[in-house]
């Protein structure tokens, strides 16, 4: 793939002037021979382009995305040079606007674009935050690794009776505190605790049991989590905290540990949890290996519900 077909891409997928987030361009999926460290996506008339390692090719691509943007409806042009340690993003064109979110399903969730490292939203987990939504209600939900509570955003959108995001991040739950004011949630009802999962069991077990349970850890976080450890440590506690007909949304974004990684475990640890189904990836996020992608995994405690909705 060259840069004059890279920017045909751009101008086909963005036609339709999408005023929610899309991701225009995957080079990550490893589907584009010379752009596979870079992420182009659009936010209503902004355009943020990723950079995960220094490319021979980076000025030229900047000098297309520039005469990209000033000759389309997008007015501003942000790239993070997620290869440069604590390098903050550089406004190309424009400016960024304050107080900056995306929407997503009618969803709103802050985006912080002013440093290189994560944005605040992951954007290819928005099939799990569907089957959230369509299978959250009336049901008491816990929401581990909850970062910026995007999940308790579409739990409470389902009809969520109560969450409990539990995140080590303190500055994390903030924003989600701050998400859902921006959507005019009521949070009675919803807590935000600033926990060591691995170290409190014994306080999210008194608050359950729990009708839906959300593990979305990442891979490896220095001095919190590990998965190849560390994910069994919550599995095992499963049985503790579930409700009898527990649903369980289980996240694996490793692309080193495969699907089989997570339902082994929970044959050896939590055999009551019946594997039901793979959540699909978004198209445009489309791999070359899907197992090298995300893996959003639903089990079931008990009998399967005929009720159970997907995405």
């Amino acid at each position: 793939m060259d840069i004059q077909k890279l920017q045909t891409h751009l101008v086909e997928k963005s036609q339709n002037k999408p005023e929610e987030f899309i991701r225009l361009f995957h080079g990550r999926g490893g589907l584009y021979e010379g752009f596979k460290h870079i992420t182009i996506d659009s936010i209503n008339t902004l355009l943020s382009v990723a950079l995960y390692f220094e490319e021979t090719n980076e000025k030229a691509v900047l000098e297309m995305l520039s005469s990209f943007v000033n000759s389309s409806h997008y007015e501003t042009l942000v790239v993070q040079r997620r290869y440069l340690k604590g390098s903050p993003s550089e406004v190309l064109i424009g400016e960024l606007k304050e107080n900056l979110y995306v929407l997503e399903n009618g969803m709103k969730i802050k985006l912080n674009l002013l440093s290189n490292r994560n944005s605040g939203y992951f954007p290819d987990m928005k099939n799990g935050r569907s089957f959230v939504k369509n299978n959250a209600k009336d049901k008491k939900v816990l929401n581990l690794f909850s970062y910026t509570c995007a999940f308790s955003l579409a739990a409470k959108l389902g009809g969520a009776s109560e969450i409990v995001n539990v995140d080590m991040s303190k500055g994390a739950l903030s924003t989600g505190k701050a998400n859902h004011t921006l959507n005019q949630i009521d949070q009675r009802g919803i807590s935000f605790l600033p926990y060591n999962i691995l170290k409190s069991f014994s306080s999210l077990k008194r608050k359950g049991p729990y009708d839906l349970i959300i593990i979305d850890p990442p891979t490896f976080q220095r001095g919190s989590f590990e998965a190849t450890k560390d994910y069994q440590k919550i599995i095992k506690k499963l049985t503790e905290l579930a409700a009898p007909d527990a649903i369980l949304l289980s996240c694996l974004n490793s692309p080193d540990l495969t699907s089989e990684f997570l339902i082994e475990l929970m044959q050896e640890f939590a055999p009551e949890f019946k594997y039901i189904d793979k959540i699909p990836n978004l198209p445009e996020f489309a791999s070359i290996d899907e197992e090298r992608s995300l893996k959003n995994l639903v089990f079931t405690r008990g009998v399967i519900s005929p009720l159970l909705e997907s995405y």
